[in-house]
């Protein structure tokens, strides 16, 4: 039955389709839209444009950072977009020497960054936007987690050409999806050009090494058929002691077609970590408040290296299918399977000392065997339309997406751990079962979208409906436990581009989020499965791109509310869905990508979260943040080629829940970053093609904790020390 479902959709994602999202080798007219502020001068005919489209987006090779697709799935300039949007370009990421995306994310307004502390815990990326967690995408389809959140892909950033970041409720286009926002991951694909590659070689602190290869072409003469290979092995021991990671990936692709009308990329990619560091943290007596004896050093490890382990094996193959009809419709269709295996367990402390020994520390054990295998299609259909004065552009698109996953878990108690004289190799704990579940989970969405263009206003409005359904069933207790629900989504915004380059706006849209968790209305006789919770937001704002420049200044005030949320009932097992949160906050961005040698991205956010039922904001969620990032590369003269720059990172206090003597709030911190640059190829011919490289994180050294966790009425309080200084080299080869 299963290998039933899947046929038919396959066809079905086929026939029902548009317009290529960040990853899209399809959207070449648009790419070259704009630079500055779509003020061009008309031509005399539409193969003229065309003509002069394909030949700057030769030019440029990438999309600049103030061209984005994540808010409509189309290639829309940002200065035209009626929500927030921030773009990390491949060139930032490098710069910044960017290796993982919670890394890459550390610059964006409205971002609560490294919640497990960025030198620990890294396996996953996790941060906040606006207050929620928020899921993320890859080439346009979502990278769906287990259900019980260990088996998560996390995709090397290596592989990335850029990283969309796109603010507020987006279910009328994506589905199921966070109030806070998404992250739109593009990844790297065959190009036009008819032969390039690169290998880069990085060695750092904390015994980092990473080898990096890219390698691409035409594969026929003709360029009808083209293919990319990239790959990267790398490992580092994290800053605790004892703790590593190691990473072996690659991801061959190719295109077929070439430039005509039709083109179909194939993209696979495998990933192997046998090892990625420790999930631990600290006790918060001891990081965050003083103990007894003062506080735990920065590379305190909690575990036990004998029992230690996380392996995670993640394959995937992607198509993208794209067809143009002609210059006003074309038909996209996108699909991908997962195939996610994590083996994990680990020692770790329960966050509370023994009470008459305030130097040992009581620990607990943990171990699962996650399996998940996924499936996810979205098609769409593209046009343009005129009704008199106003012009339309339309999209229709279907989208399905399927989870079957399995996980069997274990828990149980660990040996006391000395602080003054660890042991890393005491006796394997015993652990008793925990949970063995098996889930399947399905969801169709139909949407619409229809943006209407009248002079210089711009309407938009998107509509969707998803039909979403899930079943558990306990292998350990037996029983079940079935979802299924229906909702329906949209959005509305409307933008004015005045011709000076200025662009207020206003928005408003939509999102929900399955839940898992029993309800009652009637004080627990009867008992139903939870509806989603649902998000709402109003945003409006201003965004001023200077005319001919890729100069992007925006400015943005919003109000989100989250809606049946669970309420747990005491302790008798079922909650209510009377809760509701709050997020309010401005954000201001400033981007320079490349404009006289200069790169600047500046980020000021303040932001309010509440949770009504506590009183108190979302665990984890932080007040605001700021920074400031800018690199210049000199032009001319005995410098020439040499780049350098750095930044710095403010994050505001956040909220770390409940402690046994009151609210805990992690304090703000501010840390400093630098990076330096030099292109061999203006010192020698010979060298051409040759760069070198250098970047700093937390350059000064700065200790701090940077986020915590605390449940009072479990007794356990846990933080985590924020990344050290971190520095790293490399030197590399591009053709």
């Amino acid at each position: 039955m299963q290998r039933s479902r899947i046929i038919y959709v396959i066809p079905l994602s086929l026939l029902t389709s548009g317009t290529a999202l960040a990853a899209d080798a399809e959207g070449k007219s648009e790419q070259a839209r704009v630079v500055g502020t779509s003020q061009a001068k008309p031509t005399a005919t539409k193969s003229q444009t065309r003509a002069t489209q394909i030949e700057k987006l030769e030019i440029r090779g990438r999309r600049p950072s103030t061209i984005a697709s994540s808010a409509t799935k189309t290639d829309t300039p940002l200065i035209e977009t009626a929500q927030s949007v921030t773009v990390v370009t491949r060139n930032e990421m490098d710069i910044r020497g960017v290796l993982s995306l919670n890394q890459a994310v550390r610059y964006a307004a409205g971002i609560t960054p490294d919640l497990r502390g960025g030198g620990v815990g890294t396996r996953y990326d996790q941060f906040l936007l606006r207050g929620f967690m928020i899921p993320t995408f890859l080439d346009g389809l979502k990278l769906q987690d287990s259900p019980t959140g260990y088996a998560v892909a996390q995709t090397d950033t290596s592989r990335l050409d850029r990283v969309e970041i796109l603010k507020g409720p987006a279910s009328a286009l994506y589905g199921q999806s966070s109030p806070g926002g998404l992250a739109a991951l593009s990844s790297k694909l065959p190009t036009n050009q008819r032969s390039y590659g690169g290998v880069n070689t990085t060695g750092g602190m904390f015994d980092l090494y990473r080898v990096d290869a890219d390698v691409g072409g035409y594969a026929t003469d003709n360029g009808f058929v083209r293919y990319r290979v990239y790959g990267t092995v790398n490992g580092q021991h994290s800053q605790l002691s004892r703790t590593g990671s190691r990473r072996f990936s690659i991801s061959p692709s190719f295109t077929f077609g070439g430039d005509g009308p039709t083109t179909l990329t194939l993209l696979g990619n495998y990933q192997y970590d046998p090892e990625n560091g420790t999930y631990g943290g600290v006790p918060l007596v001891g990081s965050l408040k003083p103990a007894p004896f003062g506080y735990l050093p920065r590379n305190f490890y909690d575990g036990d290296t004998s029992f230690e382990k996380f392996n995670r094996k993640h394959g995937a193959i992607t198509y993208i299918f794209n067809h143009r009809f002609n210059d006003d419709w074309s038909f996209t269709s996108r699909g991908r399977y997962d195939d996610i295996k994590t083996q994990y367990r680990s020692v770790y402390d329960s966050g509370y000392y023994v009470t008459d020994e305030p130097t040992t520390l009581a620990r607990s054990a943990i171990a699962t065997n996650e399996h998940a295998r996924n499936l996810a299609f979205d098609s769409q259909f593209k046009g343009k339309v005129r009704t008199g004065p106003l012009r339309h552009t339309m999209m229709f698109g279907f989208d399905y997406m399927q989870q079957s996953a399995t996980e069997t878990g274990l828990v149980g108690s660990a040996a006391d751990m000395d602080v003054f004289h660890p042991n890393y190799h005491m006796a394997y704990p015993t652990l008793d079962p925990w949970v063995s579940y098996k889930t399947d989970s399905h969801q169709a969405g139909v949407y619409g979208q229809d943006e209407i263009r009248w002079r210089r206003l711009i309407l938009t409005g998107s509509l969707r409906n998803d039909w979403y359904r899930s079943h558990q069933a306990d292998r350990l207790i037996g029983g079940t436990t079935s979802e299924s629900a229906s909702q329906i989504t949209w959005r509305a915004s409307g933008l004015y581009h005045f011709n000076f380059g200025l662009s207020p706006y206003v928005s408003y849209s939509t999102s929900f989020q399955p839940q898992s968790g029993l309800v009652s209305n009637d004080g627990g006789k009867t008992l139903r499965q939870a509806d989603p919770a649902l998000g709402k937001q109003l945003e409006g704002g201003v965004k001023y791109q200077i005319p001919g420049t890729p100069i992007l200044l925006t400015a943005a005030g919003f109000h989100i509310e989250q809606s049946n949320v669970l309420v747990a009932v005491g302790n008798y097992g079922y909650n209510t869905q009377s809760g509701k949160v709050h997020s309010d906050g401005f954000e201001f961005e400033a981007h320079v990508e490349a404009f006289k040698n200069l790169m600047i991205t500046a980020a000021v956010s303040t932001q309010k979260v509440k949770d009504d039922s506590t009183g108190k904001p979302l665990i984890q969620s932080g007040r605001g943040n700021a920074s400031l990032f800018a690199f210049y590369t000199v032009p001319k003269g005995q410098a020439k080629g040499l780049g350098f720059g750095g930044g710095m990172r403010y994050t505001s206090k956040s909220y770390g829940g409940e402690a046994s003597y009151g609210s805990v709030w992690v304090p703000q911190y501010a840390v400093f970053d630098a990076s330096l640059r030099y292109d061999l190829g203006n010192a020698s011919r010979s060298l051409r093609g040759w760069t070198v490289g250098a970047s700093v994180r937390n350059l000064f050294d700065k200790n701090f904790v940077a986020n915590c966790l605390a449940y009072a009425s479990y007794g356990q309080e846990f933080c985590y020390y924020g990344e050290r200084r971190n520095a790293q080299a490399n030197i590399g080869f591009n053709w």
